[in-house]
């Protein structure tokens, strides 16, 4: 086997990588990688993250280091494994993996993790990986290797309509689920759809001011926002706008993926709501996703957060779809809170896990 690092991708490369992932989650049922994780396999260079690969080879295992920007030719085996770690800053790194189906039980997990671990100690960096779906054999991996249970993700679901089963995780009944409430906005507030080209600085200054205190969507930049324009997914129809005296104070943007897609954490504080996508079901093309909904903290408690929710809920219906989905972190409340007073309940979930510089493998972190 081969383990190596590398900033930029062949198109050889990305092939073979999507067609890993595509694999995993066919199945698994859930997407092994984050919306952000999956829209960086491509042969653009990474500024802020490394690939790393585990491909079969007869070779001795050679292993590079994080900085070292290779670029690799995996046409002397076949990818076995895959890890994106991502490192916006010295000491906030987090890490998605990916095993293919064929290669489990192997040890590649630990390799990858290894490696990762090795990585992240060496710059001192808190490392988190999430583990999507929470299969038992990621919570048995991260506990060898010192990492301690520290986020829980979930996915919550509703049917659109009488005749839509979700799934067969559901917690109640789907003839339970309330009709959706009727569209009521707030006095002095406008709703629109985003247009390209024109309206990308002020999302990113309100999603920045959002999700302020939240380690992943509020670092997002226009770069990463048009990353996701120039998907087969997006819909400027389905990304609606409120504004206030002509300033954006809310934002509730839509998902509807027209082939598997994968999920990805995020959530938001008591005053912005976000949701990011999910698992191999939204193939069928029946699955509308509300992707990330915010609101600017000084229109927190005037019921924003609702409305905007139900116009997108309200388009996903009208636009045929069966079933809704979102994310949200289990300590949200408030978000919980709404989100069930709206019909949604409980699904599955992601975990990330948590390991700090130093701690040895084989320990077990302190879970105070």
């Amino acid at each position: 086997m081969k383990l190596r690092w590398a900033q930029r991708l062949t198109p050889h490369d990305v092939g073979s990588l999507r067609h890993l992932v595509a694999t995993a989650a066919e199945t698994d049922g859930v997407g092994p990688l984050s919306d952000d994780a999956a829209l960086r396999l491509t042969i653009e260079p990474l500024t802020a993250g490394q690939h790393l690969t585990v491909t079969t080879s007869d070779s001795v295992v050679t292993d590079h280091g994080p900085a070292d920007g290779t670029i690799w030719d995996d046409s002397a085996g076949t990818v076995a494994g895959y890890a994106y770690l991502a490192t916006p800053d010295d000491h906030n790194w987090q890490a998605e993996l990916v095993v293919h189906p064929s290669q489990r039980r192997r040890g590649i997990g630990g390799r990858l993790l290894a490696a990762l671990t090795a990585a992240a100690d060496q710059a001192g960096a808190d490392l988190r990986v999430w583990a999507h779906g929470d299969p038992p054999a990621a919570a048995v991996l991260a506990d060898g290797y010192g990492f301690g249970r520290e986020r829980v993700l979930w996915q919550m679901r509703r049917p659109l309509s009488s005749t839509a089963p979700f799934g067969g995780r559901e917690t109640h009944s789907v003839h339970d689920v309330p009709l959706l409430p009727d569209i009521t906005v707030p006095p002095g507030v406008t709703v629109r759809t985003f247009t390209p080209g024109q309206d990308e600085d002020a999302w990113v200054a309100i999603n920045s001011s959002a999700f302020a205190d939240h380690p992943e969507q509020g670092r997002w930049t226009v770069e990463d926002l048009r990353l996701r324009e120039a998907e087969s997914w997006f819909d400027p129809a389905g990304f609606f706008l409120a504004e206030s005296a002509g300033r954006l104070v809310g934002f509730h943007w839509t998902k509807v993926a027209e082939a598997t897609r994968t999920s990805a954490g995020g959530e938001s504080p008591s005053t912005a709501y976000n949701s990011s996508t999910d698992d191999a079901e939204s193939a069928a093309g029946d699955l509308g996703e509300v992707y990330v909904v915010g609101v600017e903290p000084t229109f927190a408690g005037r019921g924003l957060g609702r409305t905007l929710t139900l116009i997108g809920l309200h388009h996903l219906r009208d636009r045929g779809l069966a079933t809704a989905m979102l994310y949200v972190d289990d300590t949200n409340r408030p978000a919980v809170r709404l989100y069930e007073g709206l019909g949604f309940s409980r699904y599955s979930c992601d975990i990330s896990y948590l390991r700090k510089p130093g701690v040895q493998i084989g320990s077990r972190p302190d879970r105070s």
